[in-house]
């Protein structure tokens, strides 16, 4: 029996050694060596339990998905795009001399923007919601910059397009269309900052290519625009856009799914693997149309164009409907960050 025991004095009759040691382990030899913890396997040695698979709360996904319309807010990146960069389109029909081109994207970048910022108004459920985003500049939040972005070039883009059909105050216009071609490329890319800037998976990994994604798509839509409403002798900058637009996109989009790993997965199927496969086709049936036959025939220019168009229209869905398929499974939040804690 031992004869140990607590007094008035303290412990007494305590052998030594007998002490726990708080926090400390011994290894399987004894000893009393604190065993060293997250030592890495001999060379050949194998684990007796196999890794753990991912599961999750219930199948619950781990992040939020927004709860953003996908015809409002897939639509106002789509109609950003369009008018934006054909802003800058307008600009450089009227300064080599093609004034049919000028004024149709003149007027088609004032009809978009309109209804880009009335879709993020709507999306937004009140009109003062917008209005409260212009009470302060905050450069850390890309939805704020946003607004005063629109707020700017808005004005710039609808007094180009009225002055150029009413041929009032020609120099005035002349400025405004330039002032809405230097905010145009801002106003096109501005919406990839936006996607990118939240937690959703699909969206967030792709930073670095996805501005690039939207600049390509909103180029082939305003080349697109451009074929549509201009006669073929004016065709010569659409045409080269529309090339260049849709290059810029298809290799920015594979850049980006290569990078992305199995983040990419939710761009290769269901509903939005199939809208980016469509795109990626219009795309370059529009573009190849465009450099064959946007000099010569008016009919298959014009069918080029609404090929560019509507690729652009479905690049934007797809990619929106993959970010919220990618948030919806808790794989794509988890498994990355695992990855990279390993790395």
């Amino acid at each position: 029996m031992s004869s140990s025991g607590v007094g008035k004095d303290g412990v007494y009759g305590a052998r030594p050694g007998s002490e726990a040691l708080i926090g400390q382990g011994l290894d399987d030899r004894g000893g009393g060596r604190p065993r060293r913890r997250g030592r890495r396997r001999r060379k050949g040695e194998q684990l007796m339990v196999p890794e753990a698979e991912f599961t999750s709360y219930y199948g619950r996904p781990v992040i939020k998905a927004p709860r953003w319309k996908p015809l409002d807010i897939a639509g106002y990146f789509f109609l950003g795009g369009l008018a934006g960069a054909g802003s800058v389109l307008a600009a450089g029909a009227q300064a080599t001399g093609r004034p049919f081109m000028a004024r149709a994207m003149k007027i088609s970048s004032l009809v978009a923007i309109t209804g880009s910022t009335a879709a993020l108004i709507h999306d937004l459920g009140r009109p003062e919601r917008f209005y409260n985003m212009l009470r302060v500049v905050r450069p850390t939040s890309p939805m704020n910059m946003g607004s005063w972005l629109l707020s700017a070039y808005a004005p710039a883009a609808g007094a180009a397009a009225f002055l150029d059909v009413t041929g009032t105050l020609p120099r005035v216009g002349r400025t405004a269309t330039a002032g809405a071609a230097l905010l145009g490329p801002a106003v096109a890319a501005y919406t990839a900052v936006l996607a990118t800037n939240t937690a959703v998976p699909a969206w967030h990994d792709g930073y670095r290519e996805m501005p690039f994604v939207f600049t390509g798509s909103a180029t082939a839509a305003a080349a697109g625009m451009a074929l549509i409403a201009s006669p073929v002798a004016e065709n010569g900058p659409a045409v080269s856009a529309a090339v260049f637009g849709a290059v810029l996109e298809a290799g920015a989009v594979k850049l980006m799914e290569h990078r992305l790993g199995m983040v990419a997965e939710p761009y290769r199927q269901g509903g939005a693997g199939r809208l980016m496969r469509l795109a990626e086709g219009m795309a370059i049936a529009g573009a190849a149309g465009a450099a064959l036959f946007g000099r010569r025939n008016r009919a298959a220019a014009a069918v080029s164009g609404a090929a560019l168009l509507a690729a652009s229209a479905c690049t934007r869905f797809g990619i929106f409907h993959a970010g919220i398929a990618s948030a919806n499974d808790p794989k794509y939040t988890v498994l990355p960050q695992k990855e990279r804690l390993r790395n």
